[in-house]
């Protein structure tokens, strides 16, 4: 496995500074995010360290110098929009440019493109299934034909109870990632423990079930508040907070023992989405340190 970081987290760095940043700290790989230039519309959203709306030969190029001077490697392009947002027009802009990530991942030397299904969420998870139907099939054939791998985060990405109770992607459990594989064989998944823990998944048996699936990992970590769950219940928000690997409930003994039974080799990402780190630049940086320290016992 090699033990890398998703650029999110460090959105005032240069493509540059961020593989810099990675070789002097020992990262063997980086999650490159591909967003459209423009802005975020949400935390950890909008950060652009490739532009894949603008792919010269000489972007390609310094690309592909910068892996092979550092020795750092791209773990995958990641984008996360909401390809089944029920605006139609939001839905159709951001499914384009999931194309084109796909569509540009081989010109750099990538086959893996991680990102969500999507969900409307003022629909059922059965009234969702068709326009799954309408999307993602398109998609598929397109990342298959560039010999992509599409990685499917299991965040449930449900902040608000505006999105109660079902968040706004559809591909949350192990019932919905069963149906998404019969309907699109080649899907795989980006797989993140901590969005398990807060739905009382079993974290380990999921990846004995589903690790064959997996194309990319998320190392994240969250921490139950218990008192809040007394005073609210699990119908509640705000009753888990993402958190450093190490500093949550995440079992990440049981974890690593149960991917390396998988034979799982690639790569495993650090997510960081922890506010305690946020405050500055240092902080964030010292975030990474941090969590690779950590997981090295384990790798």
């Amino acid at each position: 496995m090699q033990l890398g970081f998703v650029s999110a987290i460090l959105p005032d760095f240069t493509l540059d500074e961020v593989f810099s940043f990675a070789a002097d700290e020992g990262f063997a790989c980086v999650e490159l995010m591909c967003w459209p230039p423009g802005g975020a519309d949400r935390r950890y959203a909008g950060v652009t360290h490739l532009d894949v709306t603008n792919v010269t030969e000489s972007l390609i190029a310094k690309v592909r110098d910068l892996v092979a001077t550092t020795g750092v490697q791209i773990s995958g392009l990641g984008y996360y929009p909401n390809p089944l947002h029920p605006d139609l027009a939001h839905r159709e802009r951001v499914v384009a440019h999931l194309k084109k990530v796909i569509e540009a991942a081989p010109r750099f030397g990538v086959n893996v493109v991680n990102t969500f299904i999507g969900r409307d969420w003022h629909k059922s998870t059965r009234d969702n299934w068709p326009i799954f139907d309408q999307v993602w099939p398109d998609i598929v054939r397109g990342a298959d034909k560039a010999g992509v791998r599409i990685g499917i985060e299991n965040c449930p990405m449900l902040f608000s109870f505006d999105e109660w109770p079902g968040g706004a992607n559809l591909a949350t459990t192990p019932a919905l990632w069963t149906t998404m594989f019969d309907k699109c064989p080649t899907l795989g998944l980006n797989f993140d423990p901590s969005h398990l823990i807060w739905q009382h998944i079993d974290v380990a048996r999921c990846i004995r079930d589903f690790g064959k699936r997996f194309v990319h990992v998320h190392a994240k970590d969250t921490r139950i508040d218990a008192d809040a769950i007394y005073q609210q219940g699990i119908m509640g928000l705000g009753w888990h907070t993402p958190k450093l690997p190490g500093l949550g409930d995440v079992d990440w003994s049981a974890f690593f023992s149960a991917l390396t039974d998988t034979g799982y080799n690639g790569a495993v990402c650090i997510e960081v989405e922890d506010r305690a780190y946020e405050g500055s630049i240092d902080a964030r940086k010292r975030s990474l340190r941090q969590s690779k320290r950590y997981l090295e016992q384990f790798m």
